[in-house]
């Protein structure tokens, strides 16, 4: 038989007294909590203990006796060990440390004070030390339910009575009561005076913000908010996608309920992070636009550049309109197309000479989005590219229309030709039985089409590779703010400077091995790698824009699907 001690390091040097801790059920291990020092009085340690068992719902008891001999205190070894009659157990652990050496002793006595017969006093001890304020706050094994500990390994279940004896730590009465302890909070409780007074004004500080909460929930609820129009264009702004998002994170921190797992409270306080930091880069910017004078020196550039854009596409469209890289085009239909297009580009510049003397006004006041975060800065940056590039969009649009209808309307004619047919209602194709006027009508339409196709394809290729563009400039914006809505930042933080708070395993170092002496071990616990971190205490967090793979994004191209690069809500990852 081999006799485990979970001895918390912190008690190493403590005075002599009574050795508090738990027997772990099943297991023959043993949890040391605290030590009760010299004098004491019997009662009050049985009363005091039954007072810690309410609390923490935790089997407290006292496992033994502690001793560290001084000047003075002769013959305290054999008052301790009377002490077994008054607190029966089926075994007394008597552990003694000698002053200059760095392990102890220990013997194990039945509760009328003799060796166990089968083991007379030589039963293998191994002393694992471990910090108590690492495994503590560590969530290496998560609090479970009393019922469970059944089928919890023995290393589950230290974890859980360390845990589960916060009071014995944090209700430290070593100055106040009749019992003076020794643990590792005994030097006083590792909170600051305004760390607490946050806590207390944290609680109203919840209520009212969660109320305000409800309050913007309520008039977003309105009907007229929700009809088919207004839906439609909020679906399509970064911005009401953004405000929405920092809803949901705002109804999540500032619920008054308490987090009831370890990855909840994780999620919480990054998300609040997140927002500290989002809130503090758009100060940043606010206090960069609005110094020199910028805003007017940013008005006064996307006027011109706008026009830029313009005539640079009046002139793609010129060309494509002549023999572009000597290509031969169908002239009536490069005609049709390109008087059409260059009429939407007559109307943009219009629209923007309109609009140009409002441009300075309507940015200062988009400016002070920022004060909202960095995110809805950036959210309206992509509102405005694409309202800017809206014409850009619509060339995509009506060549991505008519380049899909005749790719369709060819594969319905190739399939005329070998004598099939598409069925809709099995969704399948099947062979069908054409007479003469079809074939004949068929090919006409089929020739017609395939001697337009290159002039069509040629259109939308171009404007394709222009709306790429866009679409890769508003990913990028989008990218980086889901980067900041999603972002583990206050796990990372605990990663580097508390590596313990996020555990993965533990591993045990030699303390002391000598020979007619107990094992002496050290318990370390693992930190989670980066990697980790960064998967399982992630945000929630929208996609920028369909994720689609290679294959499928290069067959919505051949075949004409219109690619949008508005972020869309997507279900929410662990």
């Amino acid at each position: 038989m081999v006799l485990k001690i979970f001895f918390p390091k912190c008690c190493n040097t403590a005075d002599s007294g009574l050795l508090v801790g738990r027997w772990v059920p099943g297991q023959d291990s043993a949890v040391v909590l605290a030590v009760i020092h010299y004098p004491f009085i019997p009662g009050q340690v049985k009363k005091y203990l039954s007072q810690i068992r309410d609390q923490t719902q935790v089997d407290l008891t006292v496992l033994g006796s502690w001793s560290k001999p001084k000047d003075g205190q002769e013959g305290m070894d054999s008052f301790l060990k009377d002490l077994s009659t008054i607190f029966p157990h089926s075994r007394w652990l008597q552990l003694s440390r000698e002053s200059g050496k760095r392990a102890f002793t220990c013997r194990v006595v039945q509760n009328n004070g003799t060796p166990p017969a089968d083991q007379e006093g030589d039963e293998k001890v191994i002393f694992i030390h471990y910090d108590q304020r690492k495994v503590m706050l560590s969530q290496l094994h998560p609090i479970q339910e009393k019922s469970s500990e059944k089928g919890s390994s023995e290393l589950r279940v230290v974890f859980q009575t360390v845990a589960q004896s916060q009071p014995l730590f944090f209700l430290d009465r070593y100055d106040e009561g009749p019992l003076k302890l020794t643990h590792w909070q005994s030097e006083g409780r590792e909170a600051s005076i305004i760390v607490e007074l946050l806590k207390q004004a944290s609680v109203p500080l919840c209520v009212v913000l969660t109320w305000l909460v409800s309050v913007w929930q309520w008039l977003c609820s309105f009907r007229c908010l929700h009809t088919w129009p207004v839906q439609f264009i909020s679906s399509k702004l970064s911005t009401c996608v953004q405000s929405g998002y920092r809803t949901d994170h705002f109804q999540t921190v500032f619920s008054t309920k308490r987090a009831t797992t370890h990855i909840e409270f994780m999620r919480k306080a990054n998300i609040f992070v997140s927002f500290l930091l989002d809130v503090a880069l758009g100060l940043l910017l606010i206090s960069w636009l609005y110094r020199e004078n910028r805003i007017s020196q940013l008005a006064n550039t996307l006027v011109p550049v706008a026009d830029h854009v313009a005539k640079e596409l009046q002139e793609l469209l010129e060309w494509l309109m002549g023999a572009p890289a000597g290509l031969k085009m169908n002239r009536a239909l490069d005609e049709v197309l390109g008087r059409f297009f260059l009429y939407h580009i007559h109307l943009w510049i219009s629209y923007i000479r309109l609009m140009s003397p409002f441009i300075e006004m309507i940015l200062w006041y988009v400016g002070l989005s920022a004060c909202l975060g960095l995110t809805f800065a950036l959210s309206v940056l992509s509102d405005i590219v694409a309202l800017l590039t809206f014409h850009i969009y619509c060339f995509y649009v009506y060549g991505a229309r008519l380049y899909c209808l005749k790719i369709y309307g060819l594969s319905s004619l190739w399939r005329l030709f070998r004598g099939k047919k598409w069925n809709v209602l099995r969704q399948r194709v099947d062979s069908c039985s054409y007479d003469l006027d079809q074939l004949f009508i068929g090919t006409l339409l089929f020739t017609i089409l395939l001697f337009l196709l290159p002039t069509t394809a040629l259109y939308y290729l171009v404007f394709t590779l222009l709306r790429l563009v866009v679409v890769m400039f508003q990913g990028l914006i989008h990218l980086s703010v889901d980067f900041i809505n999603s972002f583990p930042l206050f796990a990372m933080g605990l990663r580097v400077c508390r590596p313990y708070r996020l555990a993965e395993g533990v591993k045990f170092r030699v303390l002391s091995e000598e020979p007619g002496a107990p094992l002496h071990l050290m318990m370390e616990i693992n930190p989670l790698k980066f990697s980790s971190v960064l998967q399982g205490y992630r945000t929630p967090t929208y996609s920028c824009y369909p994720r689609d793979s290679w294959a499928a994004l290069c067959k919505k191209l051949f075949v004409g699907e219109l690619i949008y690069p508005w972020r869309q809500k997507s279900t929410k990852t662990d």
